[in-house]
């Protein structure tokens, strides 16, 4: 899996694990987060989500872009995770809000969310772009060799890429566990027993002065008698006080896993190479006009290629990030958390990440030693497909249970809600198969990326595959708004529609894609 690659891909995928270790910590709890500190609604705590997610990924484009320009890649890299930990550290503030304090202290989050966004820009794509530039250069290498050795160290960068991929979830994969065992310990060492509910009906207790509806004031009671508390205006101030401590104890690891990334990156920072068309020493080469047109030619068609794969793909990451969203609220209210606390099922992805992507290389390596190959733009489109059968396994599970809407859910009987639940096998099928979808996608999205990209561009376009993610993540509480407002198979079935739109868009693109490629 690892032999034959180039020197550089282990330190480089080993500090982008470190700095996804600590953003899946952050990551995991975020929208439960502000919904249990600030007794915000799931609409509003999904927005806020949104913007973040979006500013990170707009930001890879202007850090792509600024790395570019300045040719230093390594500088802005490290910069980046400076940012990030005081972003974390700022999170990791625990300080109660009060209906005094509640303001400035959503201020303060979107601002640490905001430097966290903005270290992540001038971080994520360009490590990428080095790691590209890694197979460019291994590529050159072999073409002295001669044509055997150059296709076969081309035959290395999607798998390259892949391999980058299982150490960012090896990162991700123990980073859910962080925040709620943390959580969980504080809430024992305090005398209390973690209720997913009780948030909420604490801040509805609190907001209403000691008045809430029967059927909250009911549930209140039913839900504090579990965890340990009493019902009352302290009572409630309590519960939330340690619930939310918790998890802002939890950020402090975040910060030393920032240290930690920095540390890799700083020790290895001569092994990895400087992207891009501007090094010393380079001798310029005269084209004819024929020439410059023929260059100009492959250049916008490479350029079209890369739009149009992004142009799909915004649509596929709407889709595969609600996991961190309806996804998530799905798993906090229709699935029973006597197993797995909700956060604990971002865990599952990475983990199936890291299990089936040598399965999935061995896979497509055999088929091309039988002189099968399949193209990167058959297997995004064949993941796409895959998702699909995702979000249509859920939507008819959800139609066989008949279940509502989130909120017509939340208005149910606690015993009657009980007994609707289901159990962890559904989850754990769903991102079983939305991890093969992605595995098909988005490692070898980046690949095809560094192939098509222009080598003066690489941040750049690196930035722009990364900036697909901010058009989605605008568009992430759409899937909100349909968890909370139809009945659940109804909103799972949008994704299915989507899914199969953008798996045609693509299948109808394949060829003029693997021309542009070389794969045909």
């Amino acid at each position: 899996m690892f032999k034959n690659h180039p020197k550089g891909l282990i330190a480089a995928s080993l500090s982008n694990m470190g700095e996804r270790f600590g953003y899946y910590i952050m990551n995991a709890v975020l929208v439960l987060f502000l919904c249990s500190k600030f007794g915000m609604s799931d609409s509003t705590a999904a927005s806020i989500y949104a913007v973040f997610m979006a500013s990170i990924y707009v930001l890879s484009l202007a850090g792509g872009a600024l790395a570019d320009r300045l040719q230093n890649y390594k500088g802005v890299i490290i910069t980046g995770l400076v940012i990030m930990a005081v972003g974390y550290l700022l999170l990791a503030i625990p300080v109660t809000a009060t209906a005094s304090t509640q303001t400035l202290l959503i201020v303060v989050i979107c601002a640490a969310l905001m430097l966290i966004a903005v270290g992540n820009g001038l971080f994520k794509g360009n490590l990428l772009a080095i790691v590209g530039q890694l197979y460019d250069n291994y590529e050159a290498e072999a073409a002295a060799q001669g044509a055997e050795a150059l296709e076969k160290a081309k035959g290395k960068r999607d798998m390259g890429f892949q391999i980058y991929y299982v150490f960012i979830n090896i990162g991700s994969l123990f980073a859910p566990f962080i925040a709620p065992l943390l959580r969980q310990w504080w809430l024992s060492k305090h005398g209390f027993k973690y209720v997913a509910e009780l948030p909420a009906l604490c801040h509805a207790y609190i907001d209403s002065a000691g008045a809430p509806s029967a059927e909250k004031a009911r549930l209140l009671g039913e839900y504090m008698a579990q965890a340990g508390g009493t019902v009352s205006m302290d009572g409630c101030q309590a519960y939330l006080e340690v619930f939310n401590q918790g998890v802002h104890f939890a950020f402090i690891t975040s910060v030393a896993m920032m240290l930690v990334s920095l540390g890799i990156f700083l020790s290895n920072r001569r092994r990895f190479p400087t992207p891009a068309g501007k090094k010393s020493g380079l001798v310029s080469q005269e084209y004819t006009p024929e020439e410059k047109r023929a260059k100009a030619k492959e250049l916008r068609q490479r350029l079209y290629a890369l739009f149009a794969i992004l142009a799909v793909v915004i649509f596929f990451w709407l889709s595969y990030d609600q996991k961190s969203v309806a996804m998530a609220f799905f798993a906090r209210d229709f699935v029973r958390s006597d197993q797995f606390p909700p956060e604990f099922w971002q865990a599952f992805n990475p983990f199936f990440v890291i299990v089936l992507t040598p399965i999935i290389m061995w896979f497509f390596s055999a088929l091309a030693r039988r002189g099968k190959a399949i193209s990167t733009p058959r297997k995004i489109a064949a993941g796409m497909i895959v998702a699909a059968l995702t979000f249509a396994f859920l939507a008819v599970y959800c139609y066989m249970r008949g279940y509502p809407s989130g909120d017509a859910f939340t208005l149910l009987d606690a015993g009657e809600r009980a007994g609707m639940k289901a159990g962890a096998w559904v989850m754990i099928v769903t991102f079983f198969l939305l991890t093969v979808a992605e595995l098909l996608i988005s490692p070898l999205g980046l690949s095809f990326v560094s192939k098509v990209a222009p080598k003066n561009m690489l941040g750049l376009c690196q930035g722009l595959w990364l900036a697909t993610s901010a058009v989605s993540s605008l568009l992430l509480p759409i899937g909100t708004v349909l968890y909370t407002k139809t009945p659940q198979w109804v909103a799972w079935g949008c994704f299915v529609a989507l899914c199969l739109l953008c798996a045609g868009v693509m299948l109808a693109m394949v060829r003029w894609l693997e021309r542009i490629t070389g794969n045909e």
